[in-house]
């Protein structure tokens, strides 16, 4: 039996039809392509903004070309089967100048790993927009200024580590939220306020706070107020 089929314009024949079904199917696979390849480059865009602010003396960053299709092939850098970034390793790199906001567009960045660098200035609080990460380790670098809050939105934090730098500030409490947090290390900067005991905060040990001598607490003493100015 005969199968009339029908567009706007008419009948379509079923050689028609399989022509259009196949130029349907040839769009949807350049389509699926072309969506990694987008957010590679986003990416990529992203992680050689980061280079720009650096200075690199041992030009570890040398194969961070901006012209390749994506960065899974730089070195230190590591991708899923989905061409997206999950890791970037700087540790001990020899490193300077300052971090750059975008890198909050790392989506799916789980370890950031710029440990014992020269690194200097803020920390961007656009960092509390990755929400895949696991790891932050910052320590032993320059970094000044205060502890973003914003990185309490980080609900797979496991570690936290910026020892070792020139932060100021209170401890903020939206840290206290993170269920996943292991290892914290804040020793060695010269934070202010009271030492939250709250929340995940209650498992970490007072060596994670050492070496800040405007540091008081804990707050369960009940003495010494979260709210206490620092001066």
């Amino acid at each position: 039996m005969a199968m009339l089929l029908f567009s706007h314009g008419g009948e379509w024949s079923p050689r028609k039809l399989r022509v259009e079904l196949r130029a349907l199917i040839l769009a949807m696979v350049v389509l699926a392509v072309l969506l990694p390849l987008s957010s590679a480059n986003s990416e990529g865009d992203a992680l050689h903004a980061l280079r720009r602010s650096l200075k690199d003396p041992s030009n570890v960053l040398q194969s961070w070309d901006p012209t390749l299709v994506n960065p899974c092939t730089w070195f230190h850098v590591t991708c899923n089967s989905d061409n997206s970034v999950i890791r970037v390793d700087l540790g001990n790199a020899r490193l300077s100048g300052s971090l750059v906001p975008e890198l909050g567009s790392l989506q799916n960045l789980q370890y950031l790993e710029l440990y014992k660098n020269s690194i200097t200035g803020h920390i961007p609080s656009e960092l509390g927009n990755l929400k895949a990460l696991v790891s932050l380790d910052l320590y032993h670098n320059n970094f000044t200024g205060s502890i973003p809050s914003s990185l309490g939105n980080l609900s797979n934090l496991s570690f936290l580590r910026l020892n070792n730098n020139m932060l100021t500030g209170r401890i903020p409490r939206q840290l206290t939220t993170i269920s996943t947090l292991k290892v914290v290390d804040f020793s060695n900067n010269d934070l202010c306020g009271t030492i939250p005991v709250t929340g995940s905060f209650t498992r970490l040990q007072a060596k994670s706070f050492e070496n800040n001598p405007r540091l008081n607490g804990p707050e369960l003493e009940g003495f010494v107020p979260y709210e206490m100015s620092c001066f």
